[in-house]
Order: structure tokens, then sequence, then C-alpha cells
């Protein structure tokens, strides 16, 4: 019997590009459930997008999204009935609902965002932020986890296989219950959907 992976590699040079649903710029899909999904139709969806001027965001209907400033200056975001907020490489993930009214000024120039969407009532996420300077590691509970090489290079273990994650790679772990070990030097996120 052929023994079945607990994760795949996504490698960055394989992600597949789009236009925006606005039409406002380009996104890089790095992995969407079910797979093949249009973006009327997923359950969860992990994306990179360049934003290179001010304006509007796409609105999704009964989505949640979580926001993360991969590079550049940053942007302010303007959502509906709250305060602005400056988002940068440093702050920590957003998450904010995917159908408020949403719109977004430049810092200094073009960023690269992160962002996660899970549809709401189905599945919820949860991202942190994590900076691995030699070893890391994560208890996986059972949900689907992903982990996103925002910089550097890491090393994974899990289940007595290993991993390595160049820059923007990502590495999507199943439903198995257990431990993840990240070593290296570079910057992660983990994306937790449940």
């Amino acid at each position: 019997m052929a023994h079945r992976s607990t994760f795949r590699t996504l490698r960055n040079k394989d992600y597949t590009r789009m236009p925006w649903k606005n039409g406002g710029g380009e996104t890089v899909e790095i992995a969407v459930f079910p797979e093949g999904a249009a973006l009327a139709d997923f359950d969860w969806r992990v994306s990179m997008a360049t934003v290179a001027s001010d304006g509007p965001f796409s609105i999704f209907p009964g989505i949640d999204r979580t926001l993360s400033i991969l590079d550049g200056e940053g942007m302010t975001l303007f959502i509906e009935d709250r305060e602005p907020i400056l988002l940068t490489d440093k702050s920590a993930p957003l998450p904010f609902p995917a159908d408020a009214a949403t719109s977004a000024t430049l810092v200094g120039g073009p960023i690269t965002d992160l962002n996660i969407m899970t549809r709401r009532g189905i599945l919820s996420h949860d991202v942190e932020r994590v900076t691995v300077d030699d070893t890391f590691e994560i208890a996986v509970q059972g949900q689907t986890t992903l982990v996103l090489c925002a910089s550097g290079a890491l090393g994974l273990e899990v289940a007595d296989e290993s991993a390595a994650l160049g820059e923007r790679d990502c590495l999507i772990l199943g439903t198995e219950k257990g431990k993840l070990t990240l070593s290296g030097k570079g910057l992660c996120y983990i994306i937790r959907i449940a």
C-alpha cells in the first residue's frame, strides 16, 4: 500500500495568476477549496495581490477575510464602520468582513498583501505571523493548516516527513493532529481553517 503524505507543498512559481474581481489589479492564487473553485463558490481561498494604486476593494458577500502586508511601506485601510487603520509589514494580520465597503490608500508605493478568505457560517480562520530563528513548534489540532514562508527559508517536519520552503512557498497540512516543527530563519504566516 502506498504511503499517503500528510502534507502538500505548493511552489511560488506554480501559483495561478488572475485579474482582481473588480479588475483593478492582479491576484496570485496560492490555494483554494474546493480545488478549482471560482471566486463566487470557494469555501476558503489564500492569495497574494499587488496593490499599485489607491482604491476600493472587491466586495465578497458572505466572506470573512484577513489581510497582511508582505512587502512595501503599507496602506491605510478604510473599512465601513471602523476607524482608519494603518497596515504595514510589521502589523498583526487584520481580520474584517469582505462584504464591508473597504478602500485603501498606499503609504509610499506598491505593496504585496496576503489575503485569506473563508465562507462565513461554514468555515472560520485564524492567521498568525511568526518569526522563526532556529526552531518553532506548532500544535496541529485537526483543522486544515497552511504555512506560507513570507521571507527567508524554512525546513518543516511533521509525522516523520520533511519539506523545505523557499520565499512565498506554501505547505498545506490536512486534518491530522500532531506537531509541526519549523526550522531555519524566516518569517511565515500560519493559517488555520476550521
